[in-house]
């Protein structure tokens, strides 16, 4: 997978919840994000790149499943190539991979995250976003905690 991500807010409003948006950059040395996400987490890091989608015919076909900044986000990863794209959203991730993108999820960015030795635990910082409003269920938290190999 690429060292570079274009991310919806989902992933960036969870991570500011639980004062850990800095994580993201370290995961992904290179981080995208298209102005609709940009306008909905409503601050800018200085390590987030935004950047304008060309092809605002195909954000609005994909708008009629899906939010904008998803939308944005999926066009701006096709736009950019060979990165990888950060998702939670079902629908979102199923058109995602239906056109041939890279789909990791916020929870798959933590567990990215602790194999290259930014975090050293994942099911402290899942708990934390499970009690500030991140919805995931409980089998997801299991899967993960399991391939992070902290059973």
């Amino acid at each position: 997978m690429s060292d570079q991500a274009v991310t919806n807010s989902t992933c960036l409003i969870g991570l500011q919840r639980i004062g850990q948006l800095d994580i993201l950059p370290q995961v992904f040395p290179v981080v995208f994000a298209p102005e609709a996400v940009e306008s909905e987490f409503g601050i800018k890091p200085s390590w987030l790149r935004v950047q304008a989608v060309q092809n605002t015919e195909f954000v609005k076909v994909l708008q009629n499943q899906m939010h904008i900044g998803e939308a944005e986000a999926i066009v701006l990863a096709m736009e950019l190539k060979d990165v990888a794209i950060i998702l939670d959203e079902k629908k979102a991730r199923a058109a995602a991979k239906k056109i041939g993108l890279q789909v990791i999820g916020t929870v798959g960015m933590l567990l990215r995250g602790k194999k290259r030795g930014v975090i050293s635990e994942v099911k402290p910082l899942l708990r934390e976003l499970q009690a500030k409003g991140f919805r995931m269920t409980e089998a997801l938290i299991m899967d993960a905690v399991q391939l992070a190999g902290e059973e």
